[in-house]
């Protein structure tokens, strides 16, 4: 089965570039992460990314937009349920796409700093901060992404060991995990029924079109049962 690396634009992504790919079949560049290592395989970003930031028209790798992000990630519940920041569209994209044994990221944290970088680029703007209905709690939004690969038999890990948003098992590049990190499968199963009670899905994507329909405090305790199927204990850390 394939692993996939998911590379985001946070400061230690650097430390990717000297990273063999022994083990490694896919790595997918969010934004700018395509400038970190000359042998991505596929670079994702949203509608309004920046075109002179976009990788060279002549590359032979792939970009994928929204045209087939928006589709997959509508597989798994749209983009209320899921998040709508690149970090989470990417992974849902993978799990879709690879069906993958483990995606594995790097440089997501989603901790932005005061003062210094923010990006590895530099100081730039930290979308999953924004405020937005579907981005109430970042560590909900990122275990249910790793609970519902987990039904797939996918693991989500996270090879940073410094501080992130992201609720993900911690992991080291040579040594991925071939099994997902167990969890509460009865929060679990509470949290995709209410899910579908609520019923906020939308298919074109454009949830902030229909913005009227979702209630902040009904996601946020949807977001509560997520937390609590995605709880890590210390066995979460690999060895």
């Amino acid at each position: 089965m394939t692993n996939v690396l998911i590379l985001g634009s946070g400061p230690e992504v650097v430390q990717a570039r000297d990273w063999s790919r022994d083990g490694i079949d896919v790595i997918v560049a969010i934004n700018h992460a395509w400038q970190v290592r000359a042998d991505w395989d596929v670079q994702i970003h949203p509608w309004d990314f920046p075109a002179d930031r976009l990788p060279p028209a002549d590359s032979p790798a792939r970009i994928v937009t929204e045209a087939e992000f928006v589709p997959a990630q509508n597989a798994h519940g749209g983009f209320v349920y899921a998040g709508a920041t690149m970090a989470f569209t990417a992974g849902y994209w993978a799990l879709n796409e690879y069906k993958p044994r483990c995606i594995a990221y790097f440089g997501c944290n989603m901790i932005y700093p005061s003062k210094g970088r923010t990006h590895f680029y530099g100081r730039g703007h930290p979308d999953p901060l924004r405020r937005d209905i579907t981005l109430q709690s970042l560590e909900a939004k990122s275990a249910r992404l790793r609970i519902l690969a987990a039904q797939r038999g996918t693991a989500v890990v996270n090879l940073s060991h410094e501080d992130s948003r992201l609720m993900l098992p911690r992991a080291r590049i040579g040594a991925l995990p071939g099994t997902p990190a167990p969890y509460d499968t009865t929060a679990a199963t509470l949290a995709r029924r209410r899910e579908a009670v609520l019923d906020y899905y939308v298919p074109s994507g454009r949830y902030w079109e229909e913005i009227e329909r979702f209630d902040p405090a009904q996601l946020a305790r949807l977001d509560a049962l997520w937390l609590r199927a995605g709880a890590l204990g210390k066995a979460a850390v690999a060895a």
